[in-house]
């Protein structure tokens, strides 16, 4: 089974299209995502041709199937302008959360640079969902209880949930990962959550560091770049366009009705699954 490595600022997926798909999908993806005993990947895209765009599908490397992923989004375009199978500059992908537009903005080699329409966020503890007991209109600055302390969270959904907190001074690689970790897994979130840490730089810059649902610790996200910069806009800390730094390097997103995210993907190599 033939499959193609990409990478969206080191956030990396395999994808493999649905035709050539062998076995359960999330059951394939806990195998060849694996970083010893796999190819190694933070997820598996599965996409298909469809009418009106292309089908996309995303699953964890834990095998858990996500709604949405702007990183993946751009890895899963990189894949069909490399090939070829993409014509023309603007095209969509069919998600489990509705239709989303991708736009080519430039190519070099097997790199690109994409602008992918996010959809509109929700605030509601129904939509993303967060369940405290009580119905939320939105959860701005909520008083969450994590190990013996209590952090100020904002939560958003991007199409995926999200729980954003923010600091003066990020903190340490194990305090952070330690906090991800129980946040994702909080009761609050009955289907989880992606945790994102972030220091507001300047009105338009901030620092992100992603703690992503199934996953752990990724590189980037662009969900979580958008949900980072939409959280930190509605506290009023930053304007309508925001320069996100990860680790690996940064994206820009743009808060309008939608949410526009603008990134680098690559295609790395392809490879044969012989399992």
């Amino acid at each position: 089974m033939d499959f193609y490595k990409t990478h969206a600022l080191g956030n990396d997926f395999l994808i493999i299209e649905k035709e050539n798909l062998v076995g359960e999908p999330g059951e394939l993806a806990r195998q060849i995502c694996h970083r010893h005993f796999g190819a190694g990947a933070d997820g598996l895209i599965v996409i298909s041709s469809e009418k009106d765009g292309f089908g996309f599908r995303i699953f964890n490397a834990d095998g858990s199937e996500a709604e949405i992923s702007g990183n993946g989004i751009r890895c899963a375009a990189a894949y069909l302008y490399y090939r070829g199978i993409a014509k023309n500059r603007e095209i969509q992908f069919n998600t489990q959360v509705g239709p989303r537009k991708v736009w080519l903005e430039g190519q070099d080699g097997n790199s690109f640079t994409f602008k992918v329409s996010m959809g509109k966020p929700k605030l509601a503890s129904r939509d993303i969902p967060f369940d405290d007991g009580r119905v939320r209109e939105s959860i701005i600055d909520y008083p969450l209880s994590i190990g013996n302390n209590v952090y100020p969270v904002t939560v958003v959904s991007v199409g995926n949930p999200h729980c954003v907190l923010f600091f003066e001074n990020l903190p340490s690689s194990l305090e952070w990962k330690e906090m991800g970790k129980e946040i994702e897994e909080h009761p609050f979130f009955p289907e989880r959550t992606n945790v994102e840490f972030v220091k507001v730089v300047n009105d338009s810059t901030i620092e992100v560091l992603f703690w992503e649902r199934g996953v752990g610790e990724t590189y980037s996200s662009g969900s979580g770049s958008c949900a980072a910069a939409y959280a930190a806009h509605i506290k009023g800390l930053v304007g309508r366009r925001i320069m996100v730094k990860t680790p690996a390097g940064n994206v820009n997103v743009e808060v309008n009705d939608e949410l526009i995210v603008e990134g680098p993907a690559e295609v790395v190599y392809r490879g044969e699954w012989l399992k």
